[in-house]
């Protein structure tokens, strides 16, 4: 098997697992109780809030844990609009965003909230002067993510929030999910910030939402004590620990990383730019991580299908997102439902290989030469 969907899940890294298997049987106590063993494991949660909010420039009171990002999206998202009150009702997005923040969005528009989709420019960004135009009185919450799943592109998350500075009454949600690891991410400028360790080699099952301080967002889990107000549930100090440390290695290893990346993405790019009938969507200033392109008069679902018969792994749109339908980023930026049908995603990793890419590159040949005819 060749696994090219990194932007879905990555593998676990190995010392990432011991910590999380030496944390179980350390730490068996529930962080909440108040004898020797909950002492012991509450420390330990403390002790890997700091590193994580140190990692992210975030203070540690405003770290919580979640189960991953779309429940984080979802905290974020319906309890800023809930604290817009009586200011508004009006909130601000992309079609960019993943299906966690997009449903979120479609629930809240049953309930009377207005939601409009920025204007996306040629290179994927967000239009500042559309976003500009756009801002009211009444916009009550801004959503945008940091780097989006299927194109790789990176907007500019601190010129929005400088924008933002004159609407005292918007808040700013980020979701920085397919960001960190890839990009630096520094909680700056935010009023909250989702992330999940499965994509940088930490386990599944595990999430942070970074919230500012003073910011008392409405739960949507309630009952039980936890290491926050705003989310219920016992502290799950094991899967704390390995986040925290999947996410030291990201942040320090992340030059040596993205630059193993950089010249895998521009081997791939070379090699494609031979085939008349590949039209590469993601910008080149996308994230090198992520590569999305299309194939002329192939639907994006036949070529995965093809690929996967002969062992390659790829993905058509987020692997959150429904079949059978454009992606959304794909239209958003090419203007063409064709294209967008056409698309498909390829992730790399540091992981992967010259060998791997080569093994590939003869897959998507053989299935290019197959279904072009």
């Amino acid at each position: 098997m060749l696994y090219l969907d990194y932007s879905a899940n990555t593998p676990v890294d190995e010392e990432v697992l011991r910590c999380f298997c030496e944390a179980e049987r350390r730490y068996p106590g529930n962080a909440n109780a108040h004898h020797q063993a909950g002492t012991a494991a509450k420390a330990a949660i403390n002790e890997v809030t700091r590193s994580i909010a140190r990692c992210l420039g975030a203070p540690p009171a405003g770290i919580i844990y979640t189960s991953g990002a779309s429940e984080a999206n979802n905290l974020a998202v319906k309890g800023l609009a809930a604290l817009g009150g009586a200011a508004g009702r009006h909130i601000l997005s992309t079609p960019l965003e993943h299906s966690s923040v997009i449903g979120s969005l479609e629930a809240l528009q049953k309930q009377g909230y207005e939601v409009e989709l920025l204007d996306i420019r040629s290179d994927g960004t967000v239009d500042l002067a559309d976003l500009k135009r756009r801002l009211r009185p009444d916009t009550v919450l801004v959503a945008v993510t940091a780097v989006d799943s299927e194109l790789g592109v990176v907007q500019p998350i601190a010129k929005i929030a400088e924008l933002l500075k004159a609407y005292p009454n918007c808040h700013f949600h980020v979701d920085a999910t397919q960001a960190v690891g890839k990009i630096p991410v520094q909680f700056e400028g935010m009023d909250t910030m989702s992330l999940t360790a499965h994509k940088f080699y930490g386990l599944n099952g595990i999430g942070v939402l970074v919230k500012r301080l003073g910011l008392a967002l409405p739960p949507i889990i309630h009952g039980g004590e936890s290491t926050t107000p705003y989310r219920s549930g016992t502290p799950t100090v094991a899967l704390a620990c390995s986040l925290a440390l999947a996410l030291e290695k990201a942040t320090a290893e992340l030059p040596a990383r993205a630059a193993a990346v950089r010249s895998l993405n521009d081997r791939l790019r070379a090699e494609l730019s031979r085939y008349p009938k590949v039209r590469v969507n993601s910008p080149a200033n996308a994230v090198p991580h992520i590569l999305n392109l299309s194939v002329q008069g192939v639907k994006g679902t036949v070529f995965q299908r093809e690929l996967d018969a002969r062992g390659v792994c790829v993905s058509v749109k987020s692997a959150c997102s429904s079949d059978g339908l454009p992606s959304r980023a794909v239209l958003a930026v090419s203007q063409d439902r064709r294209n967008a049908l056409s698309s498909w995603r390829i992730s790399l990793s540091h992981l992967t290989t010259e060998e791997e890419l080569t093994a590939f590159l003869h897959a998507f040949a053989d299935c290019y030469n197959t279904l072009t005819r």
